[in-house]
């Protein structure tokens, strides 16, 4: 059986909670949320045990408990930290800090303890992002030179957002989102697939702006749109964007010498790779409009029924790093994976207060890719 407790029994928490149960032998021992009727709708609808205070929660656990920190982003590294200090891995939402000095942080002292930190998201733990890592590393599409990806979901500030609900009951964190903004939200769908590929980034060259104030009152908004050049080491030029301006654009395109890869629906694990060859015909150079299947070799991962925007399994993440710790090694989501996409997430989040060229400091390895995938 495999342990996890949780805290914040937000939004997201319903999508981890229907993902759970994908899998066989898990158990989670016990939640928490500082708002209590919120906890107690959470915890009736899915038949968990409350905690009613945050030390509660921790007397309630075993040494070494993994601990989903689903708590808003303003709250992620005191949370954290807090569940270092009691001494236990933590898997928490993304950011792991909105700011890197804080990250940077919790990264030692998970270090000095011996514990682990892994950052959501989990997608590039998917099928369809591990089949575009093996058809990058097979050279498919030739030499891979520019990737276009697109993160736009529509404007979203005329939808009806307060009436969006999770499975329990809890409403769209809409405040939280447009504060946060989609950036920090978001970029990480499409960043952690590409660092996973490609390796590190070297440079990142970003622009932001908020297009839409009077979408919430008060200070400290964040932009709704950004648009950033990756600059990798290992060669390839990203463009990236972000928005919740733009009509829904949720795709990708790695752009070789041979022909290019296509995606078209981030928030699905299950969505098709294509490969798309580039030709000569009666003198003119095409990309073929009708692109090949990159498939899987046998039995890949648990698949979800698509709920609202997704059709992501939330639980791929903290089940690989259960796995991972069982078997005494650092976490695909982990180690300096996780503080990298940290660090190149704000570099594009904050780029309305520091536009222009920004070089990376931290450094990883490519990502190992699932047995399934290699």
């Amino acid at each position: 059986m495999t342990a996890f407790a949780v805290i914040g029994c937000g939004f997201v928490a319903d999508l981890y909670m229907r993902s759970f149960q994908t899998f066989p032998n898990i158990d989670v021992v016990r939640v928490h949320d500082k708002d209590p009727a919120r906890l107690s709708a959470f915890a009736d609808f899915w038949k968990l045990h409350p905690a009613e205070t945050l030390d509660s929660f921790f007397e309630a656990l075993q040494p070494g408990t993994i601990i989903l920190n689903l708590t808003n982003p303003a709250a992620h590294f005191e949370v954290t930290k807090a569940c270092l200090d009691h001494g236990h891995h933590v898997y928490t939402e993304k950011p792991m800090a909105i700011a890197m000095d804080k990250a940077e942080a919790l990264f030692h002292l998970a270090a000095e303890k011996g514990l682990e930190i892994a950052t959501a998201p989990c997608s590039v733990l998917g099928e369809t992002a591990q089949l575009l890592g093996r058809a990058v590393r097979q050279n498919l599409a030739g030499t891979p030179r520019l990737v276009y990806a697109e993160l736009d979901d529509g404007f979203i500030p005329q939808a009806p957002y307060r009436d969006w609900q999770s499975e329990s009951g809890a409403p769209w964190p809409y405040e939280d989102e447009f504060r946060v903004g989609c950036t920090l939200e978001h970029a990480g769908y499409y960043l952690s697939w590409l660092i996973a590929i490609f390796g590190p980034v070297r440079e990142v060259v970003a622009a932001a702006a908020e297009l839409v104030p009077e979408k919430l009152d008060g200070p400290d908004r964040a932009p709704d749109f950004t648009t950033a050049t990756l600059y990798f080491e290992s060669g390839p030029v990203v463009r990236l964007t972000c928005s919740i301006i733009a009509p829904h654009d949720h795709g990708l395109q790695v752009i070789g010498d041979a022909g290019v890869l296509r995606v078209g629906r981030a928030w699905d694990n299950a969505a098709p790779v294509r490969f798309h060859p580039r030709r000569t015909i009666r003198r003119r150079l095409i990309d073929m409009p009708f692109g090949r299947r990159v498939r899987a070799r046998g039995r890949t991962h648990p698949k979800v029924k698509r709920w609202g925007a997704a059709a992501m399994n939330f639980a791929l993440g903290p089940m690989e790093m259960a796995e991972a710790i069982a078997a005494n090694r650092t976490p695909r989501l982990a180690g300096p994976y996780a503080l990298h996409l940290n660090e190149v997430t704000l570099a594009i989040q904050e780029a309305h207060r520091h536009p222009g060229a920004r070089a990376i400091s931290t450094r990883c390895t490519a990502m190992e890719p699932m047995p399934w995938a290699a």
